[in-house]
C-alpha cells in the first residue's frame, strides 16, 4: 500500500472562452471553420506529491488558481493536461463558510459536515481522539 495520498503530475487546465455563447454552438457545428474562443491557462506544469498525514497549504492572489487546483483534486473538475491521483476518501467544502452554521459550537459544525459528507457518528468521534 502506498504512502502517497494525493499525486499531481504535470497537471495543466486551460479554459476556453467564447464573447458570446452562440459562438460556442457555432464552434460545435463547424469545427472545421474559425475558431470563436481564446484559451485561459489556470494552472500549468504542477507536480506535487503529499504523503498521508501531510498537511498542504494553498495561498496565493485572487485569480490565481487555488480555488482550480483544489476543484482538480477533488475531481470536481478535470485537467486539460497531466494526472491527478487520490488514494482514499476526499470531499470538498471550497465556498467560504459552506455547510458551517454560526449558531453552532465549532464541535457541532464538525457533526453537521461530517454526517453531510458521510461518516458516522463513530468515525467522527474517533477523528475527535486522534485531535486530542
Amino acid at each position: 500500500m502506498t504512502d502517497i495520498a494525493i499525486s499531481l503530475e504535470d497537471v495543466k487546465k486551460e479554459y476556453l472562452l467564447y464573447r458570446k455563447p452562440i459562438e460556442r454552438i457555432l464552434e460545435i457545428f463547424h469545427p472545421f471553420r474559425k475558431k470563436y474562443h481564446s484559451s485561459f491557462c489556470a494552472l500549468s506544469g504542477i507536480n506535487f506529491q503529499l504523503k498521508k498525514g501531510e498537511s498542504l497549504g494553498v495561498i496565493g492572489r485572487n485569480g490565481s488558481g487555488k480555488s482550480t487546483l483544489l476543484q482538480l483534486i477533488t475531481g470536481i473538475q478535470q485537467p486539460t493536461k497531466g494526472s491527478v491521483h487520490v488514494n482514499g476518501r476526499i470531499s470538498a467544502l471550497l465556498e467560504l463558510g459552506a455547510g458551517f452554521n454560526p449558531e453552532f459550537t465549532g464541535r457541532e459544525n464538525v457533526y453537521l459536515n461530517t454526517a453531510i459528507l458521510g461518516f458516522s457518528k463513530q468515525e467522527t468521534d474517533d477523528g475527535f481522539k486522534k485531535i486530542n
